[in-house]
Order: structure tokens, then C-alpha cells, then sequence
């Protein structure tokens, strides 16, 4: 675990949750795509069925989620850093 400064531990916060955010979004738009547009463009009738399901509510909601589960994960393993929110290093005084 690190001791960061104030400053670098918000720096961090802020890149953290941006970068959260940002993932929530592209979920988001995968989901509302593959479900809006692939069955916009289908008619009813003529759906393509993957496991029984319609293949735009596989894509959307079963496919959508492995994927941006198996995404969460990594981003959080390889982007996260494990830090205390308590403790904090010294930081120098500025010089008046």
C-alpha cells in the first residue's frame, strides 16, 4: 500500500473515477446499440435467435456484460492503485 501526498492521492481519485465514468459510458452505448440499432434494423419476424434469445438482446445484455465485467476487472487489476485515504506523506511547507 502507498502513502501518497494530499495532492497526488487526489490526483488519483480524479483519474480513477474519470476513467470509471468513461467505461460506465461505453457500456452504456454498446448496450443501447446493439439493443436499439440491431433491432431497429430487424424486422420482428426474421430475428436471428443465439441460444433462444434474440441476437440483439444476446449482444446488449449477456455478450455486454462478459465484456465490460472482464473490462472492469482489468481496468481496476492494471489502472487502480491501492492507497490509503487516511494516511498521508508529508508534504514539504512552501516557503514564505
Amino acid at each position: 500500500m502507498q502513502i501518497l501526498t494530499e495532492k497526488a492521492r487526489n490526483r488519483q481519485i480524479k483519474k480513477e473515477a474519470i476513467a470509471s465514468a468513461i467505461l460506465y459510458l461505453c457500456f452504456f452505448l454498446w448496450w443501447y446499440f446493439m439493443g436499439y440499432g440491431i433491432a431497429e434494423r430487424t424486422d420482428p419476424a426474421n430475428y436471428t435467435y443465439v441460444l433462444g434469445l434474440p441476437m440483439w438482446f444476446f449482444m446488449s445484455c449477456i455478450v455486454g456484460f462478459v465484456l465490460f465485467s472482464i473490462a472492469t476487472i482489468l481496468l481496476v487489476t492494471l489502472y487502480f492503485k491501492h492507497f490509503s485515504l487516511e494516511e498521508t506523506a508529508d508534504e514539504p511547507e512552501p516557503e514564505v
